[in-house]
């Protein structure tokens, strides 16, 4: 006979799915818990986080117009090979 877990989460149960529902609820704040903390450590020493998010898209741009560019048919660049 092994340990039920829900009996060792209440002393004092009324009943399995009242137990499985307070479980549901617990995992579901959990998660809500997690995301906050993600978001608020995606943020942390960032005084203007769109500000951020503008410049990051803004460079994303350039790379990609940089990209574009040296895809070319000459870039301007020439190898030498000295015998």
């Amino acid at each position: 006979m092994g340990w039920n877990v829900y009996n060792l989460l209440c002393c004092c149960r009324s009943s399995d799915e009242s137990i499985r529902v307070d479980l549901a609820v617990a995992r579901e704040q959990q998660a809500a818990a997690a995301e906050k903390r993600l978001k608020e450590q995606e943020n942390r020493g960032i005084k203007n986080p769109e500000r951020v998010k503008r410049m990051q898209r803004e460079q994303q741009k350039r790379d990609e117009a940089d990209r574009s560019a040296n895809v070319g048919p000459s870039t301007g660049l020439k190898w030498q090979v000295n015998n």
